[in-house]
């Protein structure tokens, strides 16, 4: 596959302007990186260590209302075919296919990318959310209901931004029993909040309501499915019923001891199974 020479620094879709990390071997296989919320591509930056030590070249953006050029009003605007053109403008710009990988949020967006548009995915690695058709199933029928509680609480408006600010409040207090650490919560203050991403990030929950859900959920591309078994927010009845919708190899990776947020709890096991995939996609 031809990629560009430059670094890319940025791109424009759909009238906005996405800012991108690119690091890496320049000439080397193109992966994308899509985080989570309440993250951005700086999440990525010790498991891009080990792809591009393997010679691998990472695009990490900052996705719709987190990148400052890319914060549209109204909750239409974060619809997740969307999410989905955006990812597509960027693996277009890098070449024409990529392998994708995603962790929360970010996995919601390339299950559907590989879903919507496979011809442009070379393999898929999903971190933490399954596919959102073995979500949304797991949502009425097991615990995964009580586990996603908040998706209710984040339609509230100004609300949860207002309460994100508080240092020590319950925002604060939900992460870390999540699993963020003291770190963590600082980058949250600072990298969201301070720099005006989380009315974009929480636009994201709030266009839930306008998305779409026709059409085939079937994914046809080599997957790798992450999950930790310390996740706080999803639970393995939704991880395991992702397999119905594979016809694709598929390989589901259970890391032990660990919370939601593996990119940065636990680098090294996530790049080792991403690295497993890239390099195996058959």
């Amino acid at each position: 596959m031809s990629t560009p020479v430059d670094r890319l620094t940025s791109f424009t879709h759909d009238g906005l302007i996405f800012d991108v990390v690119d690091a890496g071997p320049v000439d080397g296989d193109v992966v994308v990186l899509l985080h989570g919320f309440p993250e951005r591509a700086s999440s990525w930056e010790q498991v891009a260590a080990r792809l591009h030590a393997q010679g691998y070249r990472t695009l990490a953006p900052d996705q719709r209302g987190y990148s400052p050029g890319a914060r549209p009003k109204g909750r239409r605007a974060y619809r997740i075919e969307l999410l989905v053109a955006d990812v597509a403008a960027l693996v277009e710009l890098a070449g024409g296919r990529a392998h994708v990988v995603g962790h929360d949020w970010g996995a919601i967006v390339a299950w559907s990318f590989a879903i919507a548009r496979p011809e442009l995915v070379r393999t898929l690695t999903a971190l933490s959310v399954p596919h959102p058709a073995s979500f949304l199933h797991a949502m009425t029928r097991t615990t995964q209901g009580l586990k996603s509680w908040y998706m209710a609480a984040f339609q509230i408006p100004a609300v949860p931004e207002l309460l994100a600010g508080w240092r020590g409040g319950p925002v604060e207090r939900w992460m870390r029993a999540g699993g963020m650490d003291d770190a963590a919560v600082e980058r949250f203050q600072r990298d969201i909040v301070g720099y005006g991403a989380l009315p974009g990030g929480l636009a994201w929950y709030r266009a839930m309501p306008f998305m779409d859900r026709g059409g085939d959920p079937r994914v046809t591309v080599p997957t790798t499915m992450i999950w930790s078994d310390g996740d706080l927010y999803i639970g393995r009845a939704a991880v395991e019923g992702a397999a119905r919708f594979m016809d694709a190899p598929y390989e589901l990776v259970v890391l032990p001891g660990v919370s939601h947020w593996i990119p940065t709890e636990a680098p090294e096991p996530a790049a080792d199974a991403i690295l497993a995939r890239l390099e195996s996609p058959a």
